[in-house]
């Protein structure tokens, strides 16, 4: 079927109109009228070919929103007119360890990503920067009516990105949480972590967004560009999340750790991290990544936002300013994440 969206036909090419074909939706897939998709930094890489192995003509976003329009003749798990969403990823193996664990994310084999990947047909993935998307409905979320399908789209990737390491390493009552950087991916941290009960620190390079942080969930704010600070922090935390992708010490963070505290890294850096043996040893402390969550740790992601009355902060968009939005990422210029309303495409 013929779609239509916007796409980057080079590396670091501004995105613009594009036509292009979907499968037919199969026996178990089901075919959705995309309303949103969010933008998150990574489309910004992968259209810039940062991480390299890009493929153009690309079509990004993994955080997508929208309704049931037709369904395969097997699909069991949702009907037309239902509010579902797509995150990062459309198949796995199936077969693997981490498959059976319900942990998708790091199949063996692989993971086929919404956009810049390669499906088992060998076509090439086109994500959510367009009107309709077909999907195997194994691999859909269904977003609870309490939730808006606008800001519930960067759930999909914002959102779970942060659940799954606050859940893996037990936050909650009694556990001192750190999230570095208060953006799209941040501020989603410092909102389920104050729900699940944990105290919450925002740790930032300053303190321009330090209301909003108070106003999100944060208990306490500080600023990193003040040395005075990881004196005030050592051995305080029991987990830090680190949301940036910018080049920071890790070792001046290691060392604000408890004893056997963790810190989980969830931002890519574009160049290799240096970290010392002491910071670790000295506090039998971890260092350790986080990497999205499976479909069913998703699902469990959006029912707890649901129930506690969790979602993104937005900025709405029409799709023509997409490019704009890029620059203004760039410069952390928006307050927490963008979305595109996909009903601009018309």
């Amino acid at each position: 079927m013929k779609v239509q969206g916007y796409a980057a036909q080079q590396a670091k090419s501004p995105l613009g109109p594009f036509s292009f074909e979907r499968r037919e939706p199969g026996d178990h897939d089901i075919l959705i009228d995309i309303e949103y998709c969010g933008i998150c930094h990574t489309d910004i890489h992968q259209v810039g070919d940062e991480w390299g192995g890009s493929i153009f003509p690309m079509v990004p976003g993994h955080e997508i929103t929208g309704i049931v329009s037709k369904t395969g003749l097997k699909v069991t798990r949702y009907k037309t007119g239902d509010r579902v969403g797509v995150g990062c990823f459309v198949d796995s193996c199936r077969k693997c360890d981490a498959c059976n664990k319900n942990l998708e994310q790091y199949c063996t084999n692989g993971m086929v990503t919404t956009y810049n990947g390669t499906g088992k047909d060998g076509s090439i993935t086109q994500g959510g920067y367009s009107n309709k998307i077909v999907v195997d409905e194994n691999y859909v979320l269904r977003i609870p009516e309490s939730i808006p399908l606008d800001s519930a789209a960067p759930l999909l990737c914002a959102g779970i990105t942060l659940y799954s390491p606050l859940m893996h390493w037990k936050a909650g009552p009694g556990k001192k949480v750190a999230i570095i950087g208060l953006g799209g991916i941040g501020h989603m941290g410092v909102k389920i972590a104050h729900a699940l009960g944990a105290e919450v620190t925002v740790l930032s390079h300053s303190l321009k967004k330090q209301e909003d942080g108070k106003k999100l969930g944060a208990d306490y704010f500080y600023t990193t560009s003040d040395p005075a600070t990881f004196e005030k922090l050592k051995g305080h935390f029991d987990l830090i999340i680190n949301t940036v992708s910018a080049d920071i010490d890790w070792n001046q963070y290691l060392e604000l750790l408890s004893l056997d505290g963790s810190m989980v890294v969830v931002g890519i850096p574009e160049k290799q991290t240096s970290v010392g043996a002491f910071p670790l040893v000295a506090g039998r402390r971890s260092l350790a990544g986080s990497l999205i969550g499976g479909i069913k740790e998703t699902q469990e992601m959006l029912d707890f936002c649901g129930k506690n009355n969790i979602a993104s902060e937005i900025e709405l968009i029409p799709i023509q300013k997409v490019n704009e939005a890029y620059k203004r990422i760039l410069a952390s210029d928006v307050r927490y994440r963008f979305v595109i309303d996909i009903k601009s495409l018309v």
